[in-house]
């Protein structure tokens, strides 16, 4: 953004206040949105622009493609997209109507929260249809997610192909804190729920991401880190947010109109604090769980072997 005191060209433009005062030209092109290596411009009032750079290379193109054809989840119209060699790419979508459920949170009523809440878990439902027998994006492509897999020194490390419980589980426990004892891992594994059908999830429903008009939901995006993934992650990401109160608000109402996974819910609490803070009563109460389950376990074990030797 050029202002009376730029001296220098606007780093996303180029323009510059000698071009500026040469011409009666007001762009129609704004940045409206930046993170990490992305942007999004507006193109007028009807188009946007999501400029997004190679870091994470992830074909949101391809995976609203794949919504639109086989679900009545409204989602943005790609109008053109383009993508270098270097994996950036350059996608132009109609712009939605309305507003983002953050700007609208505040000025909506209980009710009118609710059935917003609704609306997105009854889309959801028509994903759980939508399955693979592995871990992978759309077409075969990788997905990009560090929970499920991290490769040391590398951010945003493309996720293998991962077709077994044991797969899954390998690439979340390198997440634990070092300190957590064998008997808790063992005891975490054991907790978590069947992987399989690896379906269809969004993976990122952050208030941001559901746009709203009227206290309805008129379109779901960002749909670039979407892909097939354990049948309980869309309900076990809601539990991970981290964009302040609001949108813990709204995951937690989001979730109680999903289907209820109960285990999935108790295996994710407790490893996400085994993750991020042994000293919370969570993780402090599974170590203790686990430490006592193995002690059971091993004079089960005794009393069976001097039953045998009798």
């Amino acid at each position: 953004m050029l202002t009376e005191r730029s001296t220098v060209p606007c780093s996303a433009c180029s323009f510059s206040p000698e071009r500026q005062r040469c011409c009666n030209y007001e762009s129609q092109v704004k940045i409206f949105y930046e993170a990490g290596d992305r942007g999004v411009w507006a193109l007028g009032s009807d188009l946007i622009l999501k400029d997004r750079g190679p870091s994470c290379p992830t074909d949101e193109n391809a995976n609203i493609r794949f919504v639109k054809k086989n679900t009545t989840i409204p989602v943005p119209t790609v109008i053109a997209h383009h993508q270098e060699s270097d994996g950036h790419a350059l996608t132009v979508m109609n712009r939605v109507p309305g507003e983002s459920l953050s700007e609208a949170w505040s000025k909506l009523t209980d009710n009118q929260k609710e059935n917003i809440a609704k609306q997105t878990a009854k889309y959801l439902l028509q994903l759980r249809s939508l399955q693979s027998d592995r871990v992978e994006g759309v077409d075969g492509r990788p997905v990009y997610d560090g929970w499920l897999y991290k490769e040391k020194g590398r951010h945003n490390a493309p996720c293998p192909p991962m077709m077994s419980d044991d797969e899954v589980w390998n690439g979340l426990a390198v997440h634990l804190d070092p300190a957590v004892p064998e008997s808790a891992r063992r005891q975490l594994r054991r907790y978590m729920p069947p992987t399989q059908p690896f379906t269809f999830t969004h993976n990122d429903l952050t208030h941001v991401n559901i746009m709203v008009q009227s206290g309805e939901v008129v379109a779901i995006l960002d749909w670039e880190r979407a892909g097939f993934f354990p049948v309980w992650w869309e309900y076990v990401c809601t539990m991970a947010t981290h964009a302040g109160k609001e949108d813990f608000e709204w995951n937690k109402l989001l979730r109680k109109h999903m289907p209820e996974m109960d285990d999935a819910h108790d295996f994710f609490l407790y490893y996400y604090h085994l993750c991020i803070d042994l000293e919370s009563d969570a993780a402090k109460t599974f170590i203790a769980m686990s430490e006592e389950y193995d002690s059971e376990k091993d004079e089960s074990e005794e009393d069976e072997s001097k039953e045998i030797g009798s």
